[in-house]
């Protein structure tokens, strides 16, 4: 059990993390949240703060972290779409030119038109 009046709190100070207490420092019942408490800790108490752990943890990184993350999924993006466009023009657009070109190769549009004129698929011609 605490002593009544006394909240623990968490701060990030001098690259590690300190634990202490607000002494006899009232916290309103209203801002009892942690979030408070570690801001009362900052602003207004006077107490010393003991340390909580021997080993130090590492600063987080706090700039740059869009320009990290955009530089990767861009890199990223860039490879995907160039394989899909080499997919796309390989698989799809090649073979279609070629299928075109065999067929226009030995076409005959007088002999078409001529065999479609006796179908009667044209009225104005007979």
């Amino acid at each position: 059990m605490r002593a009544a009046g006394r909240h623990p709190v968490l701060l990030w100070k001098d690259g590690r993390w300190c634990g202490g207490e607000l002494g006899r420092r009232r916290v309103p019942r209203s801002g009892s949240h942690t979030c408070r408490r570690l801001l009362l800790a900052v602003r207004g108490s006077r107490e010393t703060i003991t340390a909580m752990s021997a080993g130090t943890l590492p600063k987080p990184q706090m700039r740059g972290l869009l320009a990290k993350r955009l530089r990767f999924h861009i890199v990223g993006a860039v490879i995907v779409s160039l394989g899909v466009a080499a997919s796309y023009k390989f698989g799809v657009a090649e073979p279609r030119k070629k299928a075109y070109a065999d067929f226009y190769r030995n076409y005959d549009s007088m002999k078409d038109f001529e065999e479609m004129r006796k179908a009667g698929i044209f009225q104005s011609t007979k």
